[in-house]
């Protein structure tokens, strides 16, 4: 049960003649940047919240046993924090191949800790994939991560190290921090 997003996301063209492009990375983007970028800032995007609502059938989990992994969803006075990176636009290949199960790309402005502002674009998983899990109980969440293990690794690992760098960047997320509490017990 996956859906490959990768051909859609190739039809995304807005940045094609740009030297570089700001990328948003809100979850395993944050601490495991596999690719070359030009540079690395904190930074944030108003009107969205994390949550571990979207299903990893081909890194954290199995096509059986799903884990489960961040995505964004839209709250209106919410700001959520991560790790922008100024990219190629080649990367995207990449990228999309990496994000394939269910995330779209989707321009989005960012601010930097500095205050200043950029476009930039950013993967979303919505609910309207197939992958999507949706909400459910903080335990009930951290029992499926407890038990999950796919391609790239034990699904508690991408947890506890998003909650780890979200402490270094100095970010408070009661979402993410509620769900390591209930893996830890």
């Amino acid at each position: 049960m996956s859906f490959d997003t990768t051909s859609d996301n190739r039809r995304m063209t807005h940045f094609d003649a740009h030297e570089s492009v700001w990328l948003f990375g809100y979850g395993s983007l944050i601490w495991k940047a596999d690719f070359d970028y030009l540079e690395r800032r904190p930074a944030s995007i108003g009107g969205w919240t994390r949550r571990f609502w979207q299903g990893s059938h081909d890194h954290r989990g199995t096509p059986d046993s799903p884990g489960r992994v961040a995505t964004l969803v839209p709250a209106a006075e919410a700001i959520c924090h991560g790790m922008a990176y100024r990219i190629s636009p080649s990367l995207f290949a990449q990228l999309d191949h990496r994000e394939k199960n269910g995330y779209l790309r989707v321009i989005t402005p960012m601010t930097f800790e500095d205050g200043r502002q950029a476009e930039g674009v950013v993967y979303l998983a919505g609910e309207d994939n197939a992958a999507y899990l949706g909400p459910a109980a903080p335990d009930a969440i951290a029992r499926q991560i407890a038990t999950s293990h796919g391609p790239s690794g034990p699904n508690r690992d991408y947890l506890l190290n998003l909650a780890q760098s979200l402490r270094e960047l100095g970010v408070d997320d009661d979402h993410v921090f509620a769900l390591e509490r209930e893996l830890l017990r």
